[in-house]
């Protein structure tokens, strides 16, 4: 097997007998670190185009979903089945004429889009997606993860300033305010996993849930820790900012929050954000508590097959999570921003130190 997606890309090439012909050439040069860079680059590419096509299936996929719980079909014109819908909602956002507020901050108005998508973006990178698919294992990966995720409600806040606008500023408040809430039991959910584990690398986390118990229940972490689960995905939705938890931009109190402002190409960067943010935390989700790639019996196929069946498992995984947080967003109320604050402040954090106390008490005694 491959320690990462960079020895996977130099096997490929190794198998279709091109990669020591150019190896030799960047060795007779000198620079034999270009090579690396370059394929370095590959897997930066690799990943992009994974996460835009991922995000414009996630626009459909969400479009369908909550037409059908409405019995409705979506979208049905563009492309089969309406494939090609977010592709032509990409040529329009293009097209739209991008406006600047009169009185806005043009720097910091035009920078914060960016600091919203890119560490969307950044969190992808210890995700393990199979075997050996992973840019690079990081011993810190769930650390790194948090670190990045708390980006991006400064770069909403400034958004929100930058605007020059009330309704903006209010949202941007609200989301900082929610994503400090709610981080919190998130982080101490994480940590009890790591207790488990005796690791922070998201790759050590899927290998210890590996395997089974009495031969056909899998030792996922979600039947070790049924609350932890439950309060680590509560916490991610709300993080997201999705219905029931979208104070940052309820169109009834402030238009449309944070953004309101904003048009075309930056409007179009907070709209990626979003949809890349509810794959990749689906995604920890699935790597913290529903085995990852992992699957009862997949070491017994084939090496060759292992990669890309591993790869299917985690994305059927990943999508039935996701699939959860859509059919939630249209089947379950706003609830108000105060009962939001109770909940992470009054309920979530503590049963998150309550889970932790036990877990650390239960390890300590051997019972695990």
């Amino acid at each position: 097997m491959f320690a990462n997606a960079y020895e996977l890309i130099v096997f490929i090439l190794n198998f279709i007998g091109i990669y020591e012909p150019i190896n030799n050439i960047f060795k007779t040069l000198g620079i034999e670190y270009v090579l690396r860079i370059i394929i370095v680059f590959v897997e930066i590419a690799v990943l992009f185009v994974f996460a835009l096509l991922t995000i414009m299936f996630l626009t459909w996929m969400e479009r369908k979903v909550v037409a059908m719980v409405q019995a409705r079909y979506g979208p049905m014109v563009t492309g089969p089945r309406g494939l090609l819908q977010p592709v032509m909602d990409g040529v329009k956002l293009i097209g739209k004429e991008d406006i600047i507020p009169a009185k806005a901050d043009r720097w910091v108005f035009t920078l914060a889009p960016f600091l919203v998508f890119i560490p969307a973006l950044l969190i992808f990178i210890p995700l393990p997606f199979g075997e050996s698919l992973i840019i690079s294992d990081l011993n810190v990966g769930l650390l790194y993860i948090i670190a990045i995720s708390a980006v991006s409600p400064i770069a909403i806040l400034l958004a929100g300033w930058a605007s020059n606008n009330k309704y903006s500023l209010m949202g941007a408040m609200r989301a900082v305010a929610q994503d400090i809430s709610y981080t919190i039991p998130l982080a101490l959910s994480a940590i009890a996993i790591v207790l488990f584990t005796g690791s922070l690398s998201t790759v050590d986390i899927v290998t210890a849930q590996n395997g089974t118990w009495f031969g056909f229940i899998p030792k996922w972490f979600i039947f070790l820790q049924p609350l932890g689960f439950i309060l680590f995905l509560i916490a991610s939705i709300a993080e997201m900012g999705r219905i029931p938890f979208d104070f940052q931009e309820s169109e009834q109190e402030l238009v449309a929050g944070f953004f309101t402002e904003y048009s075309g190409m930056k409007f179009a960067m907070f709209f990626l954000a979003e949809y890349a943010h509810l794959f990749s935390v689906s995604a920890i989700v699935v790597t913290l508590f529903l085995g990852g790639w992992s699957f009862p019996y997949i070491s017994l196929l084939p090496a060759a097959l292992v990669p890309l069946v591993s790869l299917g498992v985690f994305l059927v995984k990943t999508y039935a999570v996701i699939f959860f947080a859509m059919w939630l967003r249209d089947t379950v109320p706003r609830v108000r921003i105060d009962q939001l604050l109770n909940l992470g402040w009054k309920i979530m954090i503590p049963l998150a130190l309550l889970n932790l106390l036990v877990t650390g008490f239960l390890l300590t005694v051997g019972v695990f």
